[in-house]
């Protein structure tokens, strides 16, 4: 994947170029990416509305339990879209091809970045789109709030994602079961619709160690509060620099022991 020097727009466009007649001509595909989100929103939303006939606390907070979901499947698509565009090419026997193309790794990851971005978008513009006539709760009226929300949780499922690819470059197609389940590891943690303060004492560290908890104390924050904590974004983005140094570390290690070994060219389970 190094062999060609200086990086390279148009076998970067190859590569989304090819992902994206993949999905758009696969309608099952297509469908997958909208089914998940969108049976969850739903789910969530009348829980929320039930609850809210209940207490007034949620009955002030403006759609908690919908853009609380909404912002978990922003960080869980951007982690498995960029982790299953790299599968595609396992699954299809076509890693070979590009590892003796003069594609860079750099070329690489950028293509699954923008593969991951496109794949998010197919699958969260239209759930956001039925979260408003079905409970009234437009995520995109939080403005820029969302936008610092959304870079942090996508940045933060790339970090977990270089990970996740690494270990599939190292091991095959027999550590699969990751790119599903890894993030749902975090979900506790991360506080996704309970507060902080709700976690055992000595848990809590833990959980102000990972950036996606500053964004949903971030998002209760507005919604319940109607305050936007700047600091808690701020906490935010310098983890998250942490965490994608450390995910780009790993992976790097990771590929660097695939060739030593040899599993680059034995992809199989």
């Amino acid at each position: 994947m190094s062999a060609a020097s200086g990086f390279s727009v148009s076998r970067v466009g190859a590569l989304v170029l090819r992902s994206w007649y993949l999905i758009s001509n696969s309608w099952p595909r297509t469908v997958e990416l909208i089914y998940w989100p969108t049976v969850q929103m739903l789910t969530w939303g009348f829980v929320q509305s039930y609850v809210t006939s209940k207490s007034p606390y949620f009955a002030g907070a403006g759609g908690l339990f919908v853009a609380a979901l909404l912002l978990w499947d922003v960080l869980l698509r951007s982690q498995q879209g960029f982790a299953f565009a790299f599968l595609e090419e396992m699954w299809s026997r076509n890693l070979g091809n590009l590892l003796m193309s003069p594609l860079k790794t750099s070329e690489f990851v950028v293509a699954l970045m923008v593969v991951s971005m496109i794949r998010l978008a197919i699958g969260m513009i239209p759930v956001t789109l039925i979260a408003i006539p079905f409970f009234g709760f437009n995520i995109w009226g939080l403005g820029l709030a969302l936008v610092g929300f959304f870079a942090n949780l996508v940045a933060t499922g790339w970090a977990l994602a270089f990970v996740i690819v690494g270990i599939l470059l190292r091991h095959g197609l027999g550590a699969e079961a990751l790119s599903w389940s890894l993030m749902f590891v975090l979900m506790p943690i991360t506080c996704v619709y309970y507060p902080v303060s709700t976690l055992p004492v000595w848990l809590q560290p833990v959980a102000w160690a990972l950036p996606p908890t500053h964004v949903f104390e971030g998002l209760r924050a507005v919604l319940v509060d109607h305050t936007f904590r700047a600091d808690l974004l701020a906490s935010a983005v310098g983890l998250n620099l942490l965490w994608l140094a450390a995910g780009i570390l790993a992976f790097s290690r990771l590929l660097d022991s695939a060739r030593r070994a040899g599993s680059l060219v034995q992809q199989g389970e």
